[in-house]
């Protein structure tokens, strides 16, 4: 590729952008139809980025001017580290898009601002069946052997 890959922090003018991606990423993980989120999360959402109260926040990747992906992460506590840490908890790219060094961009660019926030640690998960993320990230992070369980209440 000859142009580069450009990340930077998402503006609240990028919703009909971030919005098609978005859907997109829910839809890879079975949120479509039925199943779709409700749209109160999704405002809910994206709320959060733009409050200065929330530890949430919004990236995105951009390529010859169009938002081709984004990135989601958190800052939370730990019971086991006296500084915050970093949870990467949404990370998306245009499926053309893929292979081509926007999902490596958005992770590196969570590892940057982890950095400048002075946290140690950046941590993700993934489906198991996401082979092609998982390609990208055994090259960008370790493999903590950490099955995830979880519980609706």
């Amino acid at each position: 590729m000859t142009t580069a890959i450009t990340v930077r922090p998402l503006n609240e003018s990028d919703f009909p952008d971030w919005s098609p991606l978005w859907d997109g990423y829910n839809a890879f993980y079975g949120k479509v139809n039925e199943t779709a989120l409700d749209p109160k999360i999704t405002k809910a959402t994206w709320q959060r980025f733009f409050d200065q109260n929330e530890p949430v926040f919004a990236l995105v990747a951009e390529f010859e001017g169009k938002i081709v992906g984004f990135t989601h992460y958190l800052y939370h506590r730990s019971t086991s580290r006296l500084d915050l840490i970093t949870y990467l908890q949404d990370l998306f790219t245009e499926p053309s898009m893929r292979g081509k060094g926007v999902g490596r961009a958005l992770i590196n660019a969570v590892y940057a601002q982890a950095k400048q926030a002075n946290h140690s640690r950046v941590y993700w998960q993934t489906h198991e069946t996401n082979a092609a993320g998982r390609l990208l990230y055994d090259k960008v992070a370790k493999h903590a052997g950490f099955l995830i369980y979880g519980q609706e209440i």
